[in-house]
């Protein structure tokens, strides 16, 4: 059994669904600390006719402190929903599947969620079923795991009862090689794919959230994603 780990990202590009692909089980970090900076937590891009869309997540940070990311709320104010669901539209209208996922779209953006974590959970789980993509998903939260740094993905393995755990090279400084090792487990590393397909408004952008491919190439995105 593969393990990996990732934390919920907003919207997230295809790398992401790829790890899904190569693990058995994927661990969501929501009960680790929320960054202070720009994170990829409430935020991802999109593509328009001006070149990369950024779309932003507004949460309440100010006054709050260090926080968990399942604890983080969204702003109340939802004239940013109304927004970023007409940009949506008008970057995307002419895209070949856009229409099949626009009820998603109008359901995402209607303001029914509170915190930040049940919005990105919506968003990965319908854009895992839009990929066909079965792997399960298991809340950190829910593993009982205390341990943080070096010892949070042996521990995590340890509690799955897996011998194999999985990561992308990019997060290979992270990861101590000789704890997996002192635990008899293996510690695999992936390069995720950056997949190239016809997108609208002009040359190809890289890593957009995964929404621009499933747009753009709907059923065959996942043949696409993994073949490349």
């Amino acid at each position: 059994m593969i393990v990996s780990a990732n934390q919920p990202y907003f919207a997230p590009f295809p790398g992401f669904f790829y790890k899904a692909c190569v693990s058995d089980i994927l661990v969501i970090l929501d009960s680790v600390q929320f960054p202070r900076g720009t994170t990829w937590l409430s935020r991802n891009r999109f593509k328009n006719s001006q070149g990369t869309l950024w779309m932003t997540v507004p949460v309440w940070k100010k006054g709050l402190g260090l926080q968990q990311i399942n604890d983080v709320r969204i702003c109340c104010d939802f004239r940013w929903t109304s927004k970023h669901l007409e940009s949506l539209k008008v970057a995307y209208a002419n895209s070949p599947y856009f229409a099949e996922h626009l009820p998603f779209i109008k359901q995402l953006f209607s303001g029914g969620f509170e915190r930040l974590i049940d919005f990105n959970l919506c968003v990965i789980n319908y854009l895992l079923e839009q990929l066909r993509i079965h792997t399960r998903l298991v809340l950190l939260s829910e593993l009982g795991v205390e341990a943080r740094g070096d010892l949070l993905p042996v521990e995590i393995c340890r509690k799955l009862g897996s011998l194999h755990f999985t990561a992308q090279y990019s997060a290979r400084k992270y990861l101590s090689e000789d704890l997996f090792r002192e635990s008899g487990i293996e510690l695999q590393f992936f390069k995720p794919p950056s997949p190239v397909y016809p997108q609208l408004w002009g040359g190809f952008i890289n890593n957009l959230s995964a929404f621009d491919l499933i747009f753009n190439c709907g059923p065959k995105a996942k043949e696409i994603m993994l073949r490349t």
